[in-house]
């Protein structure tokens, strides 16, 4: 991957649909996500690929393992990190373990690192039915952490669900950005992304990242013309090196997103750090190590 060819890089994409066409999530929760975020494509890895190759961009792909609480079997993760391998001038891998696994899920983590290359670990409180900071998890992150790679949570409000009676039984509770502070502690070497603006926890998203250094934010999920006053603020100055371009794709497109963010009041010297040098840092590309921010 050729950092410097790259106009930016975007850490949040979803591989909705697996090869042999099986979805990501059952055809409920499916109907109510397109109602919510309105009707979009289901594109295969491949086609992830070539639309980002197209744009001069990179992605972070990866899916959602919720078995447990949902009972619909997962995309599998070795198919994801196969196809990104296949494509490794524009996707990064990444993985989803349920964290509702023990340690069978502890055990596919660390062959996922060490024998595929996933560079980091989807986690969707919500959808998933956890806490965050349940110690049923911890035996998860410890090896995420050992091994160097990155755990990414959903956090806020989640389309999927939305309109669905009781929400399709998705707890938005469990995905207050709070209860990753715990982690943060717990695990002060572990990275973290907090993903999506988190809607109605913006203040608690932004605390957590300012006060602890592995902690950034991803802005996926939301166009920038919604983004509250505040998140922006603090991209603007006291986050601007740990705010992370992230689109949602498919549900929304980076042009859609990159649209909205020229007309978003963020100083020059801080639209780069955003869209490419924070996740290049971060993500060690180009030669770049992760580094803790002060």
């Amino acid at each position: 991957m050729n950092v410097e060819e790259l106009v930016a890089i975007d850490v949040h994409t979803h591989a909705e649909v697996s090869a042999e066409g099986h979805a990501s999530l059952s055809a409920e929760l499916f109907g109510a996500s397109e109602k919510y975020f309105k009707e979009h494509p289901r594109p295969t890895i491949p086609e992830m690929a070539a639309y980002y190759r197209e744009r001069k961009m990179a992605a972070v792909v990866f899916t959602v393992d919720a078995e447990h609480a949902t009972g619909h079997p997962r995309i599998s993760n070795e198919e994801v990190a196969e196809s990104c391998a296949a494509h490794a001038d524009v996707l990064i891998p990444f993985a989803s373990v349920d964290p509702w696994k023990g340690r069978a899920g502890v055990r596919e983590a660390r062959r996922l690192v060490e024998e595929y290359g996933v560079r980091g670990f989807k986690f969707h409180p919500s959808i998933q039915g956890f806490s965050p900071d349940d110690r049923m998890a911890y035996p998860l992150y410890e090896v995420i952490e050992e091994l160097g790679a990155i755990a990414l949570f959903h956090t806020g409000q989640t389309g999927i669900g939305a309109g669905v009676p009781g929400g399709g039984g998705i707890r938005l509770k469990h995905s207050n950005p709070m209860l990753v502070d715990d982690v943060a502690v717990d695990f002060p070497d572990l990275r973290i992304i907090l993903a999506h603006p988190s809607f109605p926890w913006q203040d608690e998203a932004l605390a957590v990242a300012t006060h602890k250094p592995y902690v950034h934010i991803d802005l996926s999920g939301w166009s920038p013309k919604y983004f509250p006053p505040q998140l922006v603020r603090y991209a603007n100055t006291l986050l601007k090196d740990k705010v992370l371009f992230g689109s949602d794709y498919p549900v929304i497109t980076p042009d859609r997103w990159l649209a909205d963010f020229d007309r978003l009041d963020i100083k020059p010297e801080v639209r780069p750090k955003i869209l490419k040098d924070n996740a290049a840092r971060l993500l060690g590309l180009g030669g770049q190590k992760g580094t803790r921010q002060p």
